[in-house]
């Protein structure tokens, strides 16, 4: 049995640091339907994202807060993510996706104008970040039902950075590297 149990507190010492391979590799299918170990897993992960947005309880537990968590972030090879966030609307969201894949997407595209965060990168690294304004992503949640989600805006971003390390792709490798404040064609702030 794995340690992320239903009582195991997530801490910023579980967290992969960037430059580990399980970052820079796709990671493994979950099976179907979900075992105990990995739905505690998730809810392990979800728990963490909470107490990290939590003033109180991060400033105990000296934890980043964060609006989304990879499996790989922990240390898994399992293509499952967590997610939660409020949107630039104010609009919670909270997601917990097994085996998501991106079935559509918008031509055009938008960047969060003070850049992308990550967890598991422990300094800041500045430049423009394009992604595509909607997507369309399907997946499996806690109950091993399939879902399908249809995200803009802010939410659209959050969900393709969890989706690109479940695909072994760090955040600044989509930055320009010539010129990492490039806008790209087709592409506008998020303000």
């Amino acid at each position: 049995m794995g340690k992320f149990r239903a009582n195991y507190l997530i801490t910023m010492k579980d967290i992969v640091r960037d430059g580990h391979k399980l970052l820079h590799q796709p990671t493994r299918e979950v099976p179907l339907p979900l075992s105990e170990e990995d739905r505690e897993t998730l809810i392990c992960m979800m728990q963490f994202l909470k107490n990290s947005q939590d003033p109180k309880l991060s400033q105990q537990y000296k934890l980043r807060a964060g609006v989304g968590l990879s499996a790989n972030q922990i240390g898994l090879d399992k293509r499952m993510f967590v997610a939660y966030f409020q949107d630039e609307q104010g609009l919670e969201h909270e997601y917990t996706l097994v085996n998501p894949r991106l079935v559509s997407h918008s031509v055009s595209m938008v960047f969060l104008p003070q850049g992308e965060g990550c967890l598991s990168v422990d300094r800041d690294i500045p430049g423009i970040v394009p992604r595509y304004e909607r997507v369309r992503v399907k997946g499996y949640n806690l109950e091993g039902d399939e879902i399908e989600l249809k995200l803009k805006g802010y939410a659209s971003i959050v969900i393709q950075h969890e989706l690109d390390h479940l695909d072994g792709i760090m955040f600044y490798e989509r930055i320009n590297r010539e010129d990492p404040f490039r806008v790209p064609d087709n592409c506008r702030s998020l303000t």
